[in-house]
């Protein structure tokens, strides 16, 4: 009794200090605040300005040359606009698409909802044109430890520690209905995800980190 005591006094310690909302990041910085902070956070990783469109910044980003646009709801940030500098043909996009979602898929701080690449044998300028098809992937920044670290925090919110040390069924099925909630509030608003795009005949890739919880949801309708 003493050491599951133990136990569940360590996970309330854990759930204390990962109890705050935590957003997506983008190089580290939330996705978060106004735009003028944004922006001057983003330009002490060595963004600047655009000499054409202020609201427009450039820099390199895993190895590519790159635009960003600060979007925000409410004067809160709420995505980062990622966008290749230089556009490609269709063989070179195919192979930066498949790229980025290995090396999205091999990050820890990820999760993947399974394979996104595209067949090497698929005409993707025929089926954009043709089919309407986009091509996207998305990726929840979101690790098993955050699941756990929520859960636990708002299960010590709504039971006293006594009740979570021997749980009755109810209280187990209770805690399984808040991690599924949990997955499902994170895997909704810390999401990271790109797509193709095409203009006249070039293709380039747009990337797209998004924090839910700034994002329009309706209420101001």
């Amino acid at each position: 009794m003493k050491k599951l005591m133990s136990i569940v006094m360590l996970l309330a310690v854990t759930a204390a200090l990962h109890a705050q909302k935590s957003v997506t990041q983008f190089l580290g910085i939330p996705v978060d605040g106004t735009k003028s902070e944004m922006i001057r956070k983003l330009k002490a990783k060595g963004f600047e300005s655009s000499r054409y469109d202020k609201d427009v910044l450039e820099g390199e980003f895993n190895g590519h040359n790159v635009m960003l646009k600060v979007a925000t709801n409410k004067n809160k940030v709420c995505r980062i606009l990622v966008v290749d500098a230089n556009p490609t043909d269709e063989a070179q996009i195919k192979i930066r698409f498949n790229n980025l979602c290995e090396q999205f898929e091999s990050n820890p701080k990820y999760t993947s909802p399974g394979n996104q690449t595209i067949p090497e044998d698929e005409d993707i300028s025929y089926e954009m044109a043709v089919k309407s098809k986009t091509y996207e992937a998305s990726f929840a920044q979101v690790d098993t430890t955050e699941i756990i670290n929520k859960s636990v925090a708002l299960a010590f919110e709504k039971y006293p520690a006594e009740e979570l040390t021997n749980p009755s069924e109810e209280i187990l099925n209770d805690i399984k209905a808040i991690n599924y909630s949990v997955v499902n509030e994170l895997f909704s608003n810390k999401v990271v995800w790109f797509k193709i795009e095409e203009l006249d005949g070039e293709y380039y890739i747009a990337m797209y980190y998004d924090n839910g919880y700034n994002q329009a949801d309706g209420s101001d309708l």
